[in-house]
């Protein structure tokens, strides 16, 4: 049965669109879905280790988000331009996403250390050489924004610096966090491991592929655009032992619960890396993750199409109808689901 776009719409206010992040992370609300009664408990986020067990693997994805957002004024005008680098080409040559239209040999001051030359505007991204003084990392430190999403109606400030990042992020390589991530503390996190659950980590660094809009009616027709991830030799050894010691495997977001199944593609789990395109959406026939730690998602995006292929359209839709009801906050900076 082919799906439509419409399948995965869902009444929304976004007035509860989260602007800001809690103070503390782990006191975000926590609707507990049981995918297979199809009943939810309201609880908070640091009440999470009462549904996970000794035993059970819970799978973190540790990309670190890179202040990849810059603002610039063109030479000529002094008109503002707002860009978000994708992905380095090679040496100092960026493929970057920009806020207005540009033309090549335009050139863009963002410091008075820093400046770039747009070399081309074909295809989705366009092409700059970046011109700088010192170290590139120090460059970014000082002119970079972290890449708060558009439905923030605000500029980034140094708050998004430690709030936009999870608390165990340690590679380098995103331009966006994986949400569900940030309601761990360090605490929380050593509280379940002396409850005996085990924690592990993957990459898979966030890009655009994750938040690229639908645009398909049908949405088998829609492509992802690839993101890069590592699943190594210690993470799948866990697994492999805790479904064999007959814990749950929880993956921490989505983006972790698309490297592990792509892993595990040609029917074993395996260590992988390199570049996924992977699109899940209901029919997909899960092998490795149990159970889901995710936040709520924009409607008719490949996020919930995920959510509802692990948990069934029907649960999701009165899960999702109840925390709008009971005002839960939506998306990055919002509160938090676990599908059991």
């Amino acid at each position: 049965m082919r799906l439509n776009i419409n399948d995965f719409d869902y009444p929304f206010n976004p007035a509860l669109i989260a602007q800001r992040p809690l103070s503390n992370r782990d006191r975000s609300r926590l609707l507990v879905l049981d995918r297979e009664k199809g009943t939810t408990e309201h609880r908070r986020f640091f009440d999470i280790g009462e549904y996970l067990n000794s035993g059970d693997l819970l799978v973190l994805n540790n990309t670190r988000v890179v202040p990849h957002r810059l603002y610039g004024r063109k030479d000529k005008t002094g008109g503002e331009v707002e860009l978000l680098l994708i992905k380095k080409v090679n040496n100092d040559v960026w493929e970057v996403m920009v806020n207005r239209r540009v033309k090549a040999g335009i050139k863009i001051t963002f410091s008075p250390s820093c400046r770039c030359r747009i070399i081309e505007t074909k295809g989705t991204y366009i092409t700059v050489k970046f011109y700088y003084d010192g170290g590139w990392d120090n460059i970014l430190s000082e002119i970079g924004s972290m890449p708060i999403p558009s439905y923030i109606k605000r500029r980034s400030g140094n708050e998004d610096r430690e709030w936009y990042q999870t608390v165990y992020a340690s590679e380098d390589g995103a331009i966006a966090a994986p949400t569900a991530g940030l309601h761990f503390t360090k605490e929380l996190l050593d509280s379940l491991r002396d409850k005996g659950v085990l924690i592990t980590g993957l990459t898979l660094h966030v890009g655009t592929g994750t938040f690229k809009p639908v645009k398909a009616e049908w949405i088998e027709e829609h492509k992802m655009d690839y993101e890069w991830f590592d699943v190594n030799n210690d993470t799948v050894d866990l697994i492999h032992r805790a479904k064999k010691a007959g814990g749950k495997v929880v993956a921490v977001g989505s983006t972790s619960m698309r490297a592990l199944e792509q892993s595990a593609m040609d029917g074993v789990l395996t260590p992988s890396r390199g570049e996924t395109g992977l699109f899940i959406y209901p029919g997909f026939k899960f092998r490795i993750v149990d159970a889901l730690v995710t936040n709520f998602h924009l409607p008719k995006s490949t996020l919930i199409m995920l959510v509802m292929a692990f948990a069934g359209r029907v649960n999701i839709l009165k899960a999702y109808a109840e925390a709008v009801s009971l005002k839960y906050r939506f998306y990055s900076y919002g509160d938090a689901m676990l599908i059991i």
